[in-house]
């Protein structure tokens, strides 16, 4: 006999005592309602599998146990229960089990709708619908299902009526109000009632909210984040509410009595982003995540599919455990209307770019509320606008502009800026429009792509040059660190160029750079290319002993030619900071020193034309004396490597010379 019949025998004395059972009430009903969403799931996978038969049937074992189905026959036939549906004509499902299915969902209605619909405070509007709905479940006696049947059942659009769906959200929800009315107690602001007797579940609870509560405050005045911690034998439940979506739930199960302790999340998303978005966040603090399942509710998400996932967590001890649930209270103020900010944020970026900018800001434990409260993409738009139209063009996109990883920056530190100045729009304004003034300035302008291109082309000719000079050819280990750096710089070199195409691609005013960075990044890659064949001639000298590396005249050559390189790269380095400097007012002095500069460049090549000439000669000279054809081979390829850069400068100086006399109002010749 249950507790709640034999109080109703009492007479008089039942309302008072019927109070204290009320806690037990409703634990066993959040109970039910994990169970009965489970049934509606389980009748939901069979409509999907009777339509789709062909397709496994949605494998719903974590939901069972999280429901804590533990009797294995019961727990065996929901999960074989899917792939027994067949559909039939007019969109009908026949489920053999259906009369089985809807005793329990009957009978867990019932004990759902209990504490509300009985004792004092009764509501009789939920005593009516529970009333309803036990008459369609009861009438459901064979095992056939009409289409509008099921559409009763699992619809949760409320425009179209009720549904026992809906009712089981309502329920749901008025528990939760309930729960918060009946807690014995409170731990830093969760309502909890029939904890462990040895205050063991205190320091749990207080731990989760200590996460909770820390960043609490980025929902500002959002409603959500109300907990409710209660027992349920071995188990301490912990529930929050996150926010007011009624798909948008978190259960949390800590089990502490198994060893180790175990943590059980079960999580359900409408947005797939979201989703992903948490299960990383959560997989900071020890998550491992089963595989997510997608499931599709009439009427609800608007027809499309949402996600359920649950989540495992193991604890060796007590201090474990309690950092693991403070991560995971932590982290849910960001699940808060984030799907809202990152439909804004794809005004600006990409995508990706909208769930980095948002990684970004929560791992400043700064969120996107302030931001979205400040005005969200009006704040941007503002600030762009107030950089004028030579900066921004109508329909210009921030990305488009500053460039994708430029723009994400941007956009992350308006978001923090944002957490830091809840209540200052007009301050938060202005700073918004100096930082994004202060990227346009600082952003690499054509000269910048230039010039710092060409600090990584002097890097790789260094570096080559002053290997060359120290016998590196001998020295295995120093030529192989040689080569992962040059790469390391091509690779930083390749990157601007990248940079610059996307901002070619939306702005036509970059182009004509493209042009100068592509002769650029070959001289960047000749020079790789020399500093790798470099350490291909140093390993085979270190692996053949009847050599020595190279003769005195096969190196002075080689450096030479080196040393022409590195000392063209820097002229061209010069003329290139000169030439940013020039235009039609600019002084005969600095005129004259950049065709000085440029002039030098452009005779480089002659006589590194001259000196790989020689250094073949030479190089054949020592095959003579010490036969070596790998030698040879790769002599002569890092010779031509080099003298390759050296014609690769002369293109890019011949362009940088037409650009740079357009500047001073000058025909190039």
């Amino acid at each position: 006999m249950e507790k709640s019949d034999a109080v109703a025998t009492l007479g008089e004395q039942a309302p008072a005592l019927a109070s204290l059972l009320r806690p037990a009430q409703v634990r066993a009903a959040l109970k039910a309602n994990d169970r009965l969403k489970l049934y509606l799931s389980v009748l939901q996978a069979a409509h999907a599998h009777a339509h789709h038969p062909r397709e496994a049937a949605l494998d719903l074992s974590r939901e069972i146990a999280a429901a804590d189905i533990t009797v294995r026959a019961e727990a065996d036939w929901l999960h074989d229960l899917p792939a027994t549906a067949a559909s039939e004509a007019d969109g009908a499902l026949r489920v053999p089990d259906l009369p089985r299915l809807a005793l329990r969902l009957a009978d867990d209605l019932g004990v759902m709708a209990r504490p509300l619909v009985e004792g004092d405070g009764a509501d009789a509007a939920f005593a009516e619908r529970v009333t309803h709905w036990h008459a369609e479940l009861n009438a459901l006696s064979g095992p056939v299902l009409a289409a509008a049947q099921i559409e009763a059942l699992t619809h949760g659009q409320r425009a179209r009526g009720d549904s026992l769906h809906i009712m089981v959200m309502d329920l749901h929800k008025a528990l939760n109000r309930l729960a918060a009315g009946l807690s014995t107690d409170r731990i830093d602001g969760a309502h909890c009632w029939q904890l462990a007797g040895d205050d063991s579940d205190r320091p749990r609870i207080a731990a989760f909210m200590r996460g909770l509560n820390r960043t609490a405050p980025l929902k500002f005045d959002h409603p959500g984040l109300d907990t409710a911690a209660t027992r349920d034998g071995d188990k301490l439940l912990i529930q929050n509410d996150i926010g007011t979506n009624d798909a948008h739930v978190l259960v949390i199960q800590v089990d502490t009595a198994a060893a180790p302790q175990v943590i059980t999340l079960t999580y359900s998303d409408l947005h797939r982003q979201r989703f992903g978005f948490f299960q990383r966040l959560l997989a900071e603090v020890g998550a491992h995540w089963g595989q997510a399942e997608q499931r599709t509710t009439q009427g609800l998400n608007q027809g499309d599919a949402y996600h359920v996932g649950t989540a495992r967590f193991e604890a060796h001890d007590e201090a474990e455990l309690a950092q693991q649930l403070e991560g995971i209270g932590e982290r849910i103020v960001f699940l808060i209307d984030w799907n809202r900010a990152r439909k804004r944020l794809l005004h600006f970026v990409s995508r990706e770019g909208a769930v980095a900018v948002l990684e970004a800001s929560t791992r400043a434990r700064a969120g996107h509320m302030a931001w979205l409260n400040a005005g969200a993409e009006r704040l941007i738009w503002d600030a762009m606008a107030a950089q004028g139209p030579s900066q921004f063009r109508l329909g210009d996109r921030l990305d488009q502009v500053l460039g994708e990883a430029e723009a994400r920056d941007f956009l992350a530190g308006v978001l923090i800026n944002a957490a830091h100045h809840p209540n200052a729009p007009a301050l938060l304004l202005d700073q918004t429009q100096a930082q994004l003034a202060r990227r346009l300035r600082g952003r690499r302008g054509d000269d910048d792509l230039l010039e710092e291109h060409a600090a990584y082309c002097h890097a790789l000719a260094q570096g080559l040059r002053d290997a060359l000079a120290h016998g590196l050819e001998r020295d295995a280990p120093a030529a192989e660190r040689l080569a992962a750096r040059a790469k390391d710089w091509e690779r930083h070199a390749d990157q601007l160029v990248v940079h610059a195409r996307e901002l070619a691609e939306h702005q036509p005013q970059w182009r004509p750079l493209m042009q100068l960075l592509h002769h650029s990044d070959d001289v960047a890659d000749a020079l790789e290319e020399a500093c790798f064949v470099l350490s291909l001639l140093a390993e085979h000298v270190d692996a053949t002993p009847a050599i020595d590396g190279w003769t005195a005249p096969v190196r002075q050559v080689l450096t030479e030619l080196a040393d022409a390189v590195l000392n063209a790269v820097q002229d061209h380095v010069k003329a290139l900071a000169v030439a940013r400097t020039l235009g039609e007012a600019s002084a005969g002095d600095d005129q004259s020193e950049y065709l000085s500069a440029a002039w030098r460049v452009q005779q480089a090549e002659r006589h590194c034309d001259e000196l790989l000439r020689r250094a073949r000669r030479e190089l054949a000279t020592q095959c003579r004396e010490q036969p070596d054809a790998v030698a040879l081979t790769l002599g002569n390829e890092l010779a031509a490597a080099i003298e390759q850069a050296s014609d690769a400068l002369l293109t890019l100086g011949w362009g940088l010379r037409e650009r740079t006399m357009q500047r001073m109002g000058v025909a190039a010749a």
